[in-house]
């Protein structure tokens, strides 16, 4: 999260801590319902609650300032547990981008090339989706503004294995580091689904070892995204989450609680509708932005 985002939650939380004069049990319903309100989920937080309860008793403090302190803290400890990093060393470094359709997995795609050509890292786009003419087209379009190569379907229709072989082909002949592909994102046909990014996997692996499967969450979606994203988590190989859609909202808490029932860390955000609106994950620096 960029240290420019404000959440909503953040400003609820100030406004619950300032208004406190110490701790009592109307402070805990607060600070419960603020965190339920944020997506957290029960299981969630319920365990933070009992975690915050448990250090005010040892630390004998009535201040809510200290709750406060103690409440950022404790979220950065259990974001910490999972490492962001993108493991994106192998040259080409072959990413494939997976998700349900209407999460913003096309734009996303977009986001993330301009993320790493700002670090000076050429980049390819596969436009595999081929089911979907539009999303051949919206992908490419969001490609050559953050300034990626496109390989596009030869023609309509054309295997999205085969539109995934040609991308990472043109990527050893012209030596371009980084591969990202996208795929389809019907869930209708969840098999078949799964059976083409199977064969999608298998057929870059011969030319290339995959180094991330980024599975694309949308916020705003809560528990309803994630149960949809299941069979991708189950069945895809998923390294790594990007979750979008967390401008201007109180889930904040998805966040948090979907690395808890995944066990799959996040490592990018996005935050807004602009090609500049994506951000690798900073468990601190989220933290920060949710409570303080």
């Amino acid at each position: 999260m960029a240290e420019r985002a404000s959440w909503s939650l953040g400003a609820r939380l100030r406004g619950l801590f300032q208004a406190a004069r110490e701790i009592d049990e109307t402070t805990w319903d607060d600070l419960e319902a603020a965190l339920i309100g944020a997506d957290f989920g029960p299981d969630v937080t319920e365990t933070v609650i009992d975690d915050l309860r448990a250090k005010v008793d040892r630390y004998r403090t009535t201040d809510p300032k200290d709750l406060q302190r103690m409440l950022r803290e404790s979220i950065e400890e259990r974001l910490a547990d999972f490492d962001p990093t993108l493991k994106l060393t192998e040259r080409p470094a072959v990413v494939l981008m997976v998700g349900v359709n209407g999460v913003g997995k096309t734009t996303t795609i977009g986001k993330f090339a301009k993320f790493l050509r700002n670090y000076d890292r050429t980049v390819v786009v596969g436009a595999a989706d081929t089911f979907r003419a539009a999303a051949v087209e919206q992908v490419a379009t969001w490609a050559e503004r953050a300034g990626a190569d496109v390989v596009r379907p030869q023609h309509p229709g054309q295997d999205p294995a085969s539109v995934a072989y040609q991308t990472v082909e043109q990527a050893k002949r012209l030596g371009t580091e980084i591969v990202l592909i996208d795929t389809a994102g019907r869930l209708h046909t969840r098999g078949g689904l799964m059976d083409e990014l199977g064969k999608i996997k298998r057929v870059v692996e011969k030319q290339a070892p995959i180094s991330e499967v980024l599975l694309v969450l949308d916020a705003t979606t809560g528990q309803n995204g994630l149960a949809q994203a299941q069979a991708f988590i189950e069945h895809a190989g998923v390294t790594g989450l990007v979750i979008t859609k967390l401008d201007g909202s109180a889930r904040g808490g998805f966040v948090l609680r979907v690395q808890d029932e995944t066990g799959i860390p996040i490592k990018l955000i996005g935050q807004g509708e602009r090609i500049g609106d994506l951000t690798g994950f900073t468990p601190h620096v989220f933290a920060q932005g949710l409570v303080a």
